[in-house]
């Protein structure tokens, strides 16, 4: 996890803390900037407090560029997850959530837990919400999101598919367009609904097994029409597709005109990257 000294660092290291528990994984902190006795005495306090933890926990200090700093540690301890923890409306929040997170999710070596919320008491987290759009990631994405859905002991699990309006491709100006308008979405809606039901068959049923899950299809802008929707429904967690080479997602979702949308994003974001264990 990487760390800033802000108000709201008890509560970051306490869920980071808690998530590592619940996933059975060791806990590396990682502070990017100069170590002093003051910082290492309140950091020391927050660890003492805490009422729980991990088997394992390791405190790196380094100074640097973040970004460079941050990847060279997770490379180095071969890091699963990297948790980046922030400020809703605060300086901090710009500073992961900025030119750094954009960094971070493209050239970050493993997936990325982005915390908008974090709590000092456990906060059992009730509904996830899963992109499920058409890429070659998001069956990927979907298993990891089941197995971390398993590991928190999370029951509500929504699969969204981002349907781009120009697939319908019917301008509605009078009652038959309108009619074709309708017929095709209703097709697309069969379509998707059976690419879904093929993934989910490939998920182990372990993983399902006692989980509500329901899928939505949305027609409308990738990357803002997901968020919207797990802002509406007031989501715990928003699982996403990492940056694709070719692709779309979160280059558009960390765009500069789209920056308020994600500063305004109500819930903790995981961003899946291929080839990472949970």
């Amino acid at each position: 996890m990487g760390f800033a000294f802000s108000p709201n660092l008890k509560a970051n290291v306490y869920e980071a803390m808690r998530l590592s528990s619940s996933l059975g994984k060791s806990l590396f902190f990682l502070h990017v900037g100069a170590k002093s006795p003051e910082k290492q005495r309140i950091f020391k306090d927050i660890l003492n407090d805490a009422p729980m933890g991990p088997s394992s926990i390791r405190t790196i200090w380094e100074s640097g560029d973040p970004v460079n700093v941050i990847i060279h540690q997770c490379k180095k301890n071969n890091i699963d997850l990297l948790l980046l923890g922030a400020l809703q409306r605060e300086n901090v929040l710009k500073f992961y959530l900025g030119s750094i997170a954009r960094k971070l999710t493209r050239k970050a070596p493993c997936s990325v837990f982005l915390m908008i919320k974090p709590s000092i008491h456990h906060v059992r987290p009730n509904h996830m919400v899963v992109n499920a759009f058409k890429s070659g990631q998001t069956e990927i994405t979907i298993r990891a999101a089941f197995e971390y859905a398993k590991s928190l002991n999370i029951p509500n699990i929504t699969l969204v598919d981002e349907i781009n309006q120009s697939e319908v491709d019917i301008n509605v100006d009078d009652d038959l367009s309108l009619k074709e308008s309708t017929k095709r979405k209703e097709e697309l809606n069969k379509e998707e609904g059976a690419r879904l039901s093929k993934i989910l068959s490939g998920v182990s049923k372990n993983l399902i097994s006692n989980k509500n899950i329901k899928s939505q299809n949305i027609f409308g802008t990738r990357g803002y029409s997901i968020s919207h929707y797990a802002k509406v429904v007031r989501a715990d967690i928003l699982v996403i597709n990492s940056v694709e080479k070719r692709v779309f997602f979160l280059s558009r979702l960390f765009q500069k005109d789209l920056d308020y949308i994600l500063s305004e994003l109500p819930t903790d974001v995981l961003i899946i990257k291929p080839n990472t264990n949970v």
